[in-house]
């Protein structure tokens, strides 16, 4: 049975190494970018030099796990377990100098993720969570907020990078949803508005069309840390919620009100 809790600081002691590999080319604004599948779909030679340096570290630890990493792909091996890797996740930001920016690493176990962790460097915090065992920055517990009305609440959000051709743009939960809550963020990271959401720096987020490599490692440490996922598809468009359970509800309801919602499940 694979030790958990030495996976875990492995994990931290790789996004630590990236961390600082990150910071030092993003000071020095050493490194190229080019676009992806749209003008706002951006990845840098940092994104991919990250994610290589991660790669190697579980191949020469867990050679028979399999990986996936937003920039290379899948590895597909015999093994249960699945490292699921977000190298440098707010590339947008990254490249315009703009110092919010995260890497997420989660280990699934079969369908369920049972340790994540998200480094934010410029902030020099580490977060993580093991399945059972509760959700730290650092060695510090954290807990999601409390609130539970919707006009106490600060949100945030993203928006898909297809937003110019897509009916999905999430502009109407945006309005209906900005109107009735105290305020708004929109840091470019889903890595930092979800591990915001953890340690109760926000309250809620909600985004559509993010990927498992982007949620993965928050997910655990969400749950861990006391809070409620909801997730549900939107025209096969995946949706994730994020929060206590109340204010969960409350922008499901809101969601749902605009948009048909299928494959609804609460985590």
């Amino acid at each position: 049975m694979l030790d958990l809790n030495e996976a875990s600081l492995l994990a931290k002691k790789w996004a630590l190494e990236v961390g600082q590999i990150q910071r030092e080319k993003f000071k020095q604004n050493d490194f190229k970018t080019k676009t992806k599948s749209s003008s706002a779909d951006l990845v840098t030679e940092v994104d991919i030099l990250s994610e290589d340096i991660i790669k190697n570290n579980i191949e020469n630890n867990y050679p028979e796990h399999n990986i996936i990493g937003e920039e290379q792909g899948e590895s597909q091996k015999e093994s249960n377990y699945t490292w699921i890797i977000d190298p440098l996740d707010g590339s947008n930001n990254y490249s315009m100098g703009y110092p919010i920016y995260g890497i997420s690493i989660a280990l699934q176990l079969n369908q369920e993720i049972v340790m994540g962790l998200i480094y934010l460097p410029e902030q020099d915090e580490l977060y993580s969570a093991v399945k059972g065992r509760g959700a730290f920055r650092a060695a510090e517990p954290i807990k999601v907020a409390d609130k539970k009305e919707l006009e106490q609440a600060t949100v945030s959000t993203g928006f898909p990078y297809d937003k110019k051709d897509s009916e999905l743009d999430n502009l109407l939960p945006f309005m209906k949803i900005v109107k009735n809550s105290r305020g708004v963020r929109r840091s470019g990271s889903a890595a930092f508005d979800l591990i915001s959401v953890a340690c109760g720096r926000t309250d809620l987020f909600w985004e559509f069309k993010l990927a498992e490599w982007d949620i993965a490692a928050a997910k655990i440490i969400i749950k861990e840390a006391g809070g409620t996922l909801f997730e549900a598809q939107v025209a096969d468009a995946p949706l994730i919620i994020v929060g206590n359970s109340y204010l969960v509800k409350i922008v499901k309801n809101i969601i749902s009100e605009i948009y048909t919602l299928e494959k609804e499940k609460f985590l």
